[in-house]
């Protein structure tokens, strides 16, 4: 092969990595602010039942959202919670809420397993569009409520931790499933929320209400004189 001929073939695929190069970063960039998957941090008295809302939110530039042509919605989350410890969760549900509650979704599941549950659900684009503000304030629409009923030897003070699976077990995707946006493919971001345990108000007896009614009698009464 003739030195020329070394020169130009040198060249062009030097031409061919820098644009491959530039490619990727391009298709990098474009997604600015990735969709997100939050979960609220509460607080909640021992003995009781707490409702964590769980939140996504629908950002401009990624490969799915209002901003899309039809078809590349969001109109389906696998979202997977992990939380601890364990012991001071007595039991625990998944369901829809908020813009979902409404809606009928073409499959739901909610499997769990030890310290962890998922809610999975679909909706029909044609049928069931969720109703996602596009760039809305944060932390975004509420889809889905975690119901957390402690376990009597959650103490005050006691932080139960509520940590969204990165892994493919959490993620978006259209209604066919042919799109879908993970931590690891860059379009989407997780909050991790939590419950923080507070003492627990006892209710007042007949006993203790009366007094206290007796009491402020009392004390109108004087301060007529």
């Amino acid at each position: 092969m003739k030195p020329n001929h070394l020169k130009t073939l040198a060249a062009t695929l030097l031409i061919g990595i820098g644009t491959t190069l530039l490619t990727t970063s391009v298709a990098r960039a474009a997604v600015v602010t990735p969709d997100a998957v939050t979960v609220a941090t509460v607080t909640g008295p021992q003995f009781s039942t707490v409702d964590v809302p769980v939140f996504i939110r629908d950002s401009s530039g990624t490969p799915l959202g209002l901003d899309q042509p039809a078809g590349l919605h969001i109109q389906a989350y696998a979202i997977k919670v992990d939380y601890s410890p364990a012991a001071a969760v007595q039991s625990i549900t998944f369901t829809r809420g908020g813009v979902t509650t409404s809606l009928t979704p073409a499959s739901e599941s909610s499997p769990s397993s030890a310290g962890s549950i998922s809610l999975i659900d679909s909706f029909s684009e044609a049928t069931n569009p969720i109703p996602l503000t596009l760039n809305g304030a944060l932390p975004g629409n509420q889809v889905a409520t975690l119901h957390v009923t402690l376990a009597n030897t959650a103490t005050p003070g006691t932080i139960i931790t509520l940590t969204l699976d990165p892994s493919s077990l959490t993620q978006l995707s259209n209604d066919s499933g042919t799109v879908g946006e993970t931590v690891s493919n860059g379009a989407l971001t997780l909050v991790n929320g939590s419950i923080t345990v507070l003492p627990s108000v006892p209710a007042l007896g007949h006993i203790a209400l009366l007094v206290l009614a007796i009491s402020l009698a009392f004390i109108a009464i004087r301060s007529r004189f």
